[in-house]
């Protein structure tokens, strides 16, 4: 049974807090956080992704590598030059924790095939353990 204390003017006065309106403020914060923190780690370099049939979870935390169609590079959130891309991938890589980190290669396709085995060849030579290329999910019409 809650504890009510009167003061000396009469009124109830309330002993306990509602936490219920900053809990919902929490839980909103959260699920903003969630939705964009995806968002933060791809360059803003406007590209078209190929589409395949299967593609893995991006959800564990990777190195993304953006070629656009015009042949501009970025590495992360950060434009890189062709010249600068394996000293900047491979201070990425040396970072604490990024050992065995997901490089995620992301190509428009429009881009040159020879251009993104280039990039490919670059990564496992900088020390990339593990690679792999962004599509879209292709969306099929079933009869």
């Amino acid at each position: 049974m809650a504890r009510r204390f009167s003061d000396s003017s009469g009124g109830d006065i309330i002993a306990k807090v509602n936490v219920t309106p900053i809990i919902d403020v929490c839980l909103v914060l959260v699920i903003i956080l969630l939705v964009t923190a995806p968002l933060l780690t791809a360059a803003d370099l406007p590209i078209d992704l190929p589409q395949a049939r299967t593609r893995e979870a991006e959800d564990e935390r990777n190195v993304s590598i953006t070629l656009g169609s015009d042949g501009s590079l970025a590495v992360d959130e950060e434009r890189v030059s062709p010249e600068a891309l394996p000293a900047v991938l491979r201070a990425r890589l040396a970072e604490p924790g990024n050992a065995d980190v997901l490089v995620v290669v992301r190509a428009d396709s429009g881009a040159p095939y020879g251009r993104i085995k280039e990039l490919l060849h670059q990564t496992r030579a900088v020390g990339a353990q593990r690679v792999a290329i962004a599509t879209r999910q292709k969306t099929e019409v079933l009869p």
